[in-house]
This record gives C-alpha cells, structure tokens and sequence, in this order.
C-alpha cells in the first residue's frame, strides 16, 4: 500500500531527490505547455506541405480531446500504481506520438498521430502538479505551484515564437521532435530520482466508468469544437449530440455511485472547499479561453498591427504573470492566506477583463490594452497556484492524484466551453452587424475568410465592416468578463463562509 499521510510521502524526498525531481518535473511542464501553443505557428506550412486545408483544425482537436479524456484516468491510476509509472508513460508515449509527428507524411496521419500525442500530454501537466503535491508540505505548496505556473506561463506565450523560429530555421517537423532530447532528459531525472512508491495490492479499474467517461467527454468536445461552424447552433445534429453526450454523462454519474472502485470519486464534491474552488476554475478558464482566442483578430483587424507585433503584445500579461505567480507563491507560503490571494486574484482578473471589453468596445489605442493585459496577468499568476493548493490541501493524501486531475479536466472542459460560446456570440453579433450595413455584402465569405476578405474591401466598407468586427469581438469579451464575475462570487462566498465557521469555532 502507498503511504496515506502527507508526512509519510513528504519524508520520502530528501532535498537533492526533491531538487532533481523537481528539474524533471519543471522541464515535463514545460513540454507540455509549449506543445499546446507551438504547432499554432507551424500549420500555415504544414498544410501546404501535407495539403489538408480543410481539416487544419484537427491537428488541434485532436490532441486536445485526447488530452482533456486522458487526464482523469492518470489521476485516478497514479492514486492505484503510484506516480513514477504513470508519469514514465505519459512521457514515453508523448515522445513517442512526437517521434510519429515528425515523420508524418499526410494530414490525416499527422491527426492520428496527434491524438496519440494528446494521450501521452494529459498526464504531463496533473502528474507534475500531483507529484509537487506530494513532495512538499501543505504549507509549501504555494511556492512551488507558485514557480510551476509562472513555467507555465512563459513557456504557453513563447511557443509560437519557437515554432516560427523552428520552421523557418529548420522544418516544421522539428516542432514536434523538439520534444525529444527535453522529454528523455526529464524521463532520465524523474526514473532516477523519484521513489517508485507502492501500489494496491489488489487494484481495481472502472473499466466502465473510463469508457463512459470517454464517450461523454468526446461528446462534449466535439459538440462545443463544431457549434457555430460545420454545426448550426439550431441544427437537430446539434441537439441530438448534446442529448447523446447528456444521456451518457448520466449514465456514467450512475456508474461511478456503484463502482466499487469508481475513477472519479463522487465524494469528493462535498467538500466545500475542493467543489467551490474546482468549478470555479473551470469558469476562470472559460472566461479567459474566451477572451483571449479573439484579441489577437482584435489586434490586426481593428488597431490594425502587424501578427509579430499583435504576439508581442501578449507579452505585459506573460511578465506579470511569471512576477505574481513567483511572489504570490511565496507570500502564500508565508501567510497561508490562500483563500484571501484567491480572491484578490480573481478579482484582479475580472477587473482587468472588464478593462479589455472596455477598451475593444470603445476602440482605445494599444497602449490601454497592454496595461489591462499586465493586470490580468497579475491576477492569473496570484490566482492559479492558490486555486490548485486549496483544491490539493482540501482532501486526503491517497486521493492527491484524482483530486488535481479533476480540477484540470474540468478546466480543460471550460476552456473549451468558453471558446466555443464566445465564439458563437461573436458570430451571431457579427453578422447582425454586417446584415445592418446599408450597402450589401457577402456575409458567407466574410465569415469564411475574415481578414483576407475584410482587405478586398473599398476604404467605406473596410471602415463599417471593421466597426461590426469591434463590436462583435467586444461582445464576446463581455462574454468573458461576466463568467469571471461568477468564479469572483463564488471565491467570495466560500471565504465567507469559512470565516464565520472559524468564528463559530
């Protein structure tokens, strides 16, 4: 049996194993954050080295719905077989996947190997956290989720910088096999330095309830993937996918109450603290997932920049991010005030969020958007850490591993659900606003091929259709702004409600 007590698993590193693991588990972070971002870069000249144009965008569904079904199963198998396996699989596939990649020879190869890639990923970014987890105190965790979210941070902005470079300097291949000598170097620190652990002596798996899991999930992505384009928000497809993902959503709830040894442990959700803080993460990532898919359209259509110079405008929100994540972490290790930093995170997140509709709404010059970006990096590197170190502090050692892999499913999930809505009341607005010009227009191939139709335009009408763009844009960040006002609710609720009880105590 694996030890159950946070001190019995705490003890198992000294601190040369704890700062080899910890190498290891900062270069596994790395990894698989940059590969969320850095093939962005390099489609343009994948395509036009593998034809495919129309199914681009599954190089990215794939992966990420692979991915965001994977997550739970390595939580829960990491609490049953310990962490070192688990981990050295996740690693060994995703390296494998990106061997795959590299040498993919057609778009649909490149999709199958994706999804492969996105099996080995849903392990990489829960494990590591799970494993900080156990290597230090309940007390610690905010330092170290602290220095892990700004990793995050700055390897998620400077990946589609590294693909431009790698495709230009080498091949777009090199996207993908990049990952190897960092993956192998990680793989050799973590087999070496981490302690195998033990397992159940007699593990069970819920066989079915990964099976429903899977099915809902897909389900879910495909339908929040392809609503608004290759599906009508009204179309009976649409409805009867939704119906279909529900029904088997259910039945999955019903499995996991029976389940002798159920994947996602239900109880969990009465503990106020973990149910609170991990619904409120999956908001937070549909507000920000929302919001920040369109500011770059924002950025070249309507200010009128450059790409690179639309990229580098990102960068405010990246260093403050990597600041307060670093000095949040360790203010929060200081004051074990995580519920307090939460909140004025999020706060700070909703505020600057609010800023950024503002600014789009009345058109405001580059230099309000890059303050309002450093403001919500601010609240994103004070928030995150502390979000995860409630949600890991929340519940026993033995179920660590579950406990985090649920709050990344359910914000992998979010961040799906914010992208697609925004971008649905982005088309919706955007449309009414070209139906509204007085001189006709194509609206179809507007929406089909956004700025390169938008240029073809006489200087009138690039004027008018610009403006429909800022609106509709607009709109989908006030989207984003009033979801991060529910996540600040309810943050502020649960402090509220564990002040009075430590009163009453």
């Amino acid at each position: 049996m694996q030890p159950s007590s946070t001190a019995e698993i705490v003890s198992a590193y000294s601190p040369t194993t704890r700062l080899l693991v910890f190498i290891g588990l900062i270069l596994t972070m790395i990894m698989g954050a940059l590969d969320q971002s850095i093939v962005s870069t390099a489609l343009p000249t994948i395509v036009s080295d593998l034809g495919g144009l129309a199914h681009m965008s599954w190089v990215v569904t794939a992966f990420m719905l692979t991915s965001t079904i994977a997550t739970p199963l390595y939580g829960k198998l990491s609490d049953m077989f310990g962490r070192r396996p688990l981990l050295a699989f996740s690693i060994g596939a995703f390296l494998f996947a990106s061997l795959l990649c590299g040498m993919a020879q057609s778009m649909w190869e490149l999709i199958l190997f994706r999804g492969l890639q996105g099996i080995g990923a849903g392990g990489l970014m829960t494990l590591s956290q799970t494993v900080i987890g156990d290597m230090v105190t309940p007390q610690q965790r905010g330092r170290y989720q602290g220095l892990f979210t700004g990793a995050f941070a700055v390897s998620s902005v400077t990946g589609p910088f590294l693909g431009g470079v790698l495709t230009s300097a080498l091949s777009w291949r090199w996207v993908f096999l990049v990952n190897l000598p960092v993956g192998l170097f990680a793989l050799a620190l973590i087999m070496l330095s981490l302690p195998a652990g033990g397992a159940e002596a007699k593990p069970r798996i819920d066989y079915w309830g990964a099976a429903l899991l899977s099915v809902a999930t897909a389900g879910f992505l495909l339908l929040f993937n392809s609503v608004g384009t290759s599906l009508a928000w009204t179309s009976p497809l649409t409805f009867l996918l939704l119906g279909a993902s529900m029904a088997v959503f259910l039945l999955f709830i019903r499995q996991e109450r029976h389940a002798p040894e159920p994947l996602i442990s239900l109880g969990l959700l009465r503990i106020a603290d973990f149910s609170v803080c991990v619904a409120a993460t999956g908001i937070m990532s549909f507000a920000m997932m929302g919001s920040m898919i369109f500011l770059p359209l924002y950025y070249q259509l309507v200010l009128e920049e450059t790409p690179a110079t639309s990229g580098l405008m990102m960068l405010p929100q990246v260093g403050t991010m990597m600041i307060s994540s670093v000095l949040g972490g360790y203010i929060s290790s200081k004051t074990q005030r995580y519920e307090l930093l939460l909140v004025i995170g999020v706060g700070i997140e909703f505020s600057a969020l609010t800023m950024i509709a503002l600014c789009a709404h009345h058109g405001a010059p580059a230099l309000y958007f890059l303050v309002s970006l450093g403001c919500l990096g601010m609240g994103m590197g004070i928030a995150m850490p502390n979000a995860t170190v409630i949600i890991q502090n929340s519940v026993p050692a033995h179920m660590l591993g579950i406990a985090t892999a649920m709050m990344s499913f359910i914000r992998s999930l979010g961040g799906s659900l914010g992208v697609a809505l925004s971008g649905g009341v982005m088309a919706l607005t955007l449309q009414n606003g070209l139906r509204a010009l007085p001189e006709k227009i194509d609206v179809s191939t507007l929406l089909e091929q956004g700025m390169i139709a938008v240029q073809r335009l006489s200087p009138t009408m690039h004027g008018e259709v610009t403006e429909a763009y800022k609106g509709a844009i607009s709109a989908s960040l006030s989207v984003s702004s009033s979801f991060m006002f529910l996540a600040f609710l309810m943050i502020v609720g649960l402090m509220i409600r564990k002040s009075r009880s430590g009163k009453a105590g």
